[in-house]
C-alpha cells in the first residue's frame, strides 16, 4: 500500500521523502522490522524508539513515523528514508493501522465493555444473546481472541492498535458480523482503540485500580479515561447504581440507557429480591426485570451471584439497543459461560468444585459472599498469592478467608522469583488476623493441593481453587510450564474413579 493512501485525511508534517512510497506492514518493535516496512517510533516510560531509527533504516525500514525531531546527524544518514512527523505517533500508529487493514470495525456492529470489574463476564454474556440471535461473533479481551472455531491468548486486555485493528480484520474475513470487546482505560489513553467508533458501549462499575507507576495518576483520571469510550460510541449502556456514573460520563456524547436495582430511575431494573439455582452443573440466580414500559419478566442467568445480575441487566441492555427479541436474550443468558469466572468442574455429585479468578481481597470476599448464600455443607477455599507483588494483597485475602471461609488450602500461584515458603508466612499473617482460629493446610505445590480438596471434600462441601481462573500455565522462576486446572481436576477424578 501507498504511505498516501495510509495517510489520507490526516493531520502530519513530511520531514523528507515520498508520499508514494510502498510500504509492505507497520512495526513498533525494532528486532520486527522488515524491508520496506513503515517504523512508528514510540515515546515509551521505558525508552524512547526515536533512538533506533538509524538501526531499522538499516534494516530496510522505508518509512520513518516520528513524534520528535531526529537530531540533524541522523536523518542525514537516512537520505532514502522517508520521515514524517505526527503530534502522537501512538495516535498516528492507530490510525495508520485501521487504514492499513481496510477499517474493518466498519465491517461489524462494534460493542465495546468497560468498567473495574465485570468486564470479561458482560462480554461473555453479549456473545452468548448476540448468538443465540444468530449473529457470528468476535470476542476481544482478558480471555484472548474467540471467533467461530478459532481461540487463541492475547498479552493486553486491549491489544496494541496494531495487532487490535489486525485482530478485526481476521474476525470480520472469517464472516463476523459482530465484535465485542473490553476497553481498557489504559487502551483508551495509549490510543490502542483510537480510530474505532462503537455502536454501544458499556459501563460496568468503577472502583480504585490500575493507579501507580507507568499507568494512572489518580482514580479521577482513570474514571476520566473510562469515560472517553462515551464520546465514541452511539449508545451508552450504563450502571445508574454506581457512584460514579455521572461523573464518568461527564462531556458524553452518546444517548444513554441505564440499569440498575437502586437508582430511582433506569431502563431495566432488577429485583432487590432474588432466587438462587444450583444443580449439579449451574451455580445460578433468577430475577424479576422491569423494561422501560413497565412490562415485567423473570430472568435466569447460569452464574451466581448480585455481580452477575447487573451483568446481566448490561447485556439485555445491549440485546434491546440492537433490536433482540426476548427469547435469545434469556437463552443466551442461561447458557453463558466464562472459563476461569465461577466455572463449575462437574467431577463429583457429592460436592461442588469451580474455579474463579478471584485474587484480591475484594473479589475474594465478594465470590465467597456469593457462594456462602447457597449454603454448602463447608465453603472450602484454595488458594495462594503471586510472588514478587503485594504483601498487602497476601495480608488481605489471607484474612478474608480466615473470616469467610470453614476451611482454606493455601498453595502457590505463580511464584514467580520468591520463594513459596514466604508467600504462605505473609498470607498465614492475613489469616492469624482474620481469625486466628481458622481452619487451614498448607500445601505448597498447587497440584497436591487440588488432589487434597478433592480427597477431602465432604458431602456437600462447595469448594472454590481460586486466583488463577483461565489461566493455562504455572510461572515457578520466570519459567512458565503448562497448568490448566479444570483439565487437572478432570483427570484426578478420572483417575480415582471420582463419581
Amino acid at each position: 500500500m501507498l504511505l498516501k493512501q495510509l495517510l489520507k485525511n490526516l493531520d502530519y508534517t513530511l520531514v523528507q521523502g515520498c508520499l508514494n512510497t510502498e510500504v509492505t506492514d507497520i512495526y513498533y518493535d525494532s528486532r520486527k522490522v522488515t524491508p520496506g516496512g513503515l517504523f512508528v517510533c514510540i515515546v515509551g516510560t521505558q525508552r524512547d524508539s526515536h533512538d533506533y531509527a538509524a538501526d531499522v533504516a538499516a534494516k530496510g525500514a522505508a518509512v520513518l513515523v516520528i513524534q520528535h525531531d531526529l537530531p540533524a546527524e541522523v536523518l542525514a544518514a537516512l537520505p532514502d528514508v522517508t520521515v514524517v512527523k505526527f503530534e502522537s505517533t501512538r495516535y498516528a500508529m492507530a490510525l495508520l493501522s485501521t487504514a492499513y487493514f481496510g477499517r474493518p470495525a466498519l465491517e461489524m456492529t462494534m460493542v465495546g465493555v468497560t468498567g473495574t470489574k465485570g468486564k470479561t463476564t458482560t462480554t461473555h454474556m453479549i456473545k452468548a444473546v448476540l448468538e443465540a440471535a444468530g449473529h457470528k461473533v468476535g470476542m476481544v479481551g482478558t480471555n484472548g481472541v474467540y471467533y467461530p472455531g478459532h481461540h487463541y491468548d492475547l498479552n493486553n486486555t486491549t491489544p496494541e492498535s496494531y495487532e487490535l485493528q489486525k485482530i478485526l480484520r481476521q474476525l470480520a474475513d472469517a464472516g463476523c458480523d459482530a465484535c465485542v470487546m473490553e476497553v481498557s482505560s489504559q487502551g483508551i489513553m495509549m490510543d490502542r482503540v483510537a480510530g474505532i467508533h462503537y455502536k454501544v458501549g458499556v459501563f460496568t462499575n468503577l472502583y480504585p485500580d490500575h493507579i501507580g507507576p507507568g499507568e494512572h495518576s489518580s482514580f479521577e483520571e482513570y474514571r476520566s479515561w473510562k469515560g472517553k469510550l462515551f464520546q465514541r460510541c452511539d449508545v451508552g449502556v450504563v450502571n445508574a447504581d454506581d457512584p460514579n456514573t455521572e461523573a464518568l460520563l461527564e462531556g458524553h456524547t452518546c444517548k444513554l440507557v441505564t440499569y440498575g436495582i437502586h437508582a430511582p430511575k433506569v431502563d431495566y431494573r432488577a429485583s432487590e429480591q432474588y432466587r438462587l439455582l444450583r444443580n449439579k452443573e449451574m451455580l445460578g440466580v433468577e430475577f424479576t426485570l422491569t423494561e422501560p414500559d413497565g412490562h415485567t419478566l423473570d430472568v435466569q442467568v447460569g452464574m451466581p451471584g448480585l455481580f452477575s445480575i447487573y451483568n446481566a441487566l448490561a447485556t439485555i441492555g445491549v440485546g434491546k439497543v440492537l433490536g433482540l427479541a426476548d427469547a435469545p436474550i434469556h437463552e443466551g443468558l442461561k447458557k453463558a459461560l466464562v472459563k476461569g469466572r465461577v466455572e463449575l468442574v462437574p467431577i463429583s455429585k457429592k460436592f461442588t468444585i469451580l474455579l474463579d479468578y478471584a485474587h484480591n481481597e475484594v473479589s475474594t470476599e465478594s465470590l465467597l459472599t456469593t457462594l456462602r448464600a447457597y449454603n454448602p455443607h463447608r465453603l472450602v477455599v484454595v488458594f495462594g498469592c503471586g510472588g514478587n507483588s503485594s504483601k498487602l494483597r497476601r495480608y488481605g485475602m489471607g484474612e478474608t478467608c480466615a473470616k469467610m471461609a470453614d476451611f482454606s488450602i493455601l498453595t502457590e500461584d505463580n511464584n514467580r522469583f520468591e520463594k513459596i515458603e514466604d508467600i504462605l508466612a505473609d498470607i498465614r499473617v492475613g489469616m492469624n488476623k482474620g481469625n486466628p482460629d481458622a481452619k487451614f493446610v498448607e500445601i505448597p505445590d498447587r497440584l497436591d493441593a487440588l488432589h487434597y480438596a478433592v480427597d477431602h471434600a465432604q458431602e456437600g462441601d462447595l469448594i472454590a481453587v481460586i486466583g488463577k481462573g483461565h489461566e493455562t500455565y504455572r510461572d515457578r522462576e520466570g519459567v512458565k510450564t503448562p497448568f490448566l486446572e479444570r483439565e487437572l481436576l478432570e483427570e484426578y477424578a478420572q483417575q480415582i474413579g471420582l463419581e
